[in-house]
């Protein structure tokens, strides 16, 4: 074993993760090590090969502290401009979301400021809000595109994106958003915006290497099956690994759709139907719950949570951080609300956003606390991993690491 490691932290119990026989594959009187960016030991203390001081250049005690995965907030729209308060306040005084929509407002009207900042601009607006999730324990984001719509102001979001990765050293994967809403210019003509989508948009983003995934909005207020299916195969045909946004306000059979193409995840899902949940088991696509949305718009119908458990499917949680549905800041606050909303239990929201959250974005190097995998991990001054679920608020989250390299 190569023991000239970067760090090692002593004295910490970890939330491992691994299938050890124990709630959160928990180990007590650990120690955590990496080197170049990888975990090199996670394990007993007792069983290091050497005294703690010949094995790493900086040994520290976190006297007792909890370590978990990185958390992973696997769907966000954090790149935008503006707010839609105004939104919130008349859906709380009896509008709909749809109605809210077919008014102009809604994702359009998120497409005008977001169009109308420049790079800079966007990007100083995002920053605070990928801070206030790394703070959370968040060391990789997902950030869809989406508000730009077309294709100067898509390639404007994704390489905002990408230059948030690199300024705060947090993990990005991008997801091409395209097929979000139809944008003002090609008003009544949908079909023809489809045509934009995956005749140029998608092809020359992809080329120019800001497309990680492909996601479209499958819904009555969104994109039809059958234009769904189009960009899906736009998708496949340049290699891409595609995401949905499947049966939210309707049962559409968008889940099935997404698991058809093998897809990383069908996310949102309260209308999904058993048939849609056998076909999201048999292709390993995993549901992302997204409680900020459900909270905000005040749904009642509930994800198929049961037949879910029931048929083995991965269940991953995320902010869905947007400037109109769900304004959510906080990834921990989404796991308290899958567990209270939803019933899922601590565990499963602490997997939700390491383990499945780490597939839904189809990345098998981080999401565990294993030897060799990335050094993202998250160190918490609590007491039972299960507070991580239970306090509304506050900042446990005492030190934050990406890749070994400290973010928090």
């Amino acid at each position: 074993m190569d023991t000239n490691w970067d760090c090692l932290l002593l004295d910490c119990r970890l939330a491992s993760l691994v299938d050890n026989g124990q709630p959160y594959g928990r180990m007590e009187e650990a120690a955590i090590a990496w080197k170049d960016g990888l975990i090199a030991y996670a394990g007993p203390r007792a069983e290091l090969p050497a005294a703690p001081e010949r094995l790493a250049a900086t040994v520290e005690s976190l006297h007792g502290a909890w370590v978990t995965p990185g958390l992973i907030d696997c769907h966000t729209h954090l790149v935008f401009a503006g707010d839609r308060a105004v939104e919130f306040e008349l859906r709380l005084n009896g509008a709909s979301y749809e109605e809210i929509a077919r008014a102009g407002g809604g994702i359009v009207s998120s497409v005008r400021q977001t169009r109308d900042a420049s790079a800079d601009e966007l990007l100083a607006q995002s920053l605070p809000r990928a801070r206030a999730l790394l703070a959370d324990g968040v060391t990789t984001i997902e950030i869809k595109s989406g508000y730009g719509l077309d294709l100067p102001s898509e390639r404007k979001m994704l390489e905002v994106a990408r230059r948030i990765g690199d300024e705060l050293g947090v993990g990005v994967r991008t997801t091409f958003l395209g097929a979000h809403a139809v944008p003002p210019e090609f008003a009544g003509r949908q079909s023809a915006y489809v045509d934009e989508v995956c005749i140029h948009m998608m092809p020359q983003l992809a080329a120019a290497g800001l497309v990680d995934a492909v996601d479209a909005f499958c819904e009555k207020i969104g994109f039809t099956p059958s234009e769904t299916r189009r960009v899906l195969e736009t998708a496949r045909g340049l290699g891409l690994p595609v995401k949905l946004h499947a049966d939210q306000l309707s049962d559409l059979h968008g889940a099935a759709l997404a698991a058809e193409f093998n897809g990383l995840s069908a996310d949102h899902i309260e209308y999904t139907s058993s048939a849609g949940v056998k076909a999201m088991a048999q292709a390993g696509t995993v549901a992302v719950l997204l409680p900020g949305a459900f909270h905000v718009l005040r749904e009642t119908r509930l994800p198929p949570i049961d037949a879910l458990r029931e048929h083995g499917v991965a269940m991953a949680v995320a902010s869905d951080l947007n400037p109109g549905t769900s304004p959510l800041l906080s990834l921990r606050l989404a796991m308290s609300m899958a567990c209270t909303l939803f019933r899922l239990t601590p565990e499963e929201a602490l997997r939700g956003t390491t383990l499945h959250a780490a597939r839904a974005l189809g990345l098998g190097d981080r999401g565990r606390l294993v030897r060799g995998l990335r050094a993202d991990l998250a160190v918490w001054n609590i007491q039972h991993p299960a507070e991580l679920c239970y306090w509304l608020g506050g900042a446990p989250a005492s030190r934050v690491y990406a890749a070994g390299r400290r973010l928090v």
